[in-house]
């Protein structure tokens, strides 16, 4: 197996998926700090924005959760 076949497949992994929303985490941070700038600035455009990628960052995070939950899932180990 290459690495490039090793590295696509990580993604899908337990770790990676874990990792992914590690890194979500992070953009919550980022999402938090547009909206308190755009609130502060009294910026609706800029609000908005904020909430539609804290939207699509909790809709990101939901599909990461069921992806690690279907892999536990297919795990016989598990039960």
């Amino acid at each position: 197996m290459s690495r490039i076949e090793k590295a696509k497949g990580f993604k899908h992994s337990k770790p990676g998926l874990w990792l992914s929303i590690g890194t979500s985490a992070f953009g919550a941070i980022t999402i938090y700090k547009d909206v308190k700038k755009a609130k502060t600035d009294n910026d609706t455009l800029k609000l908005i924005n904020a909430l539609v990628g804290a939207a699509a960052l909790i809709t990101g995070t939901a599909l990461l959760v069921r992806e690690l939950r279907q892999l536990g899932d297919d795990d016989v180990l598990l039960g």
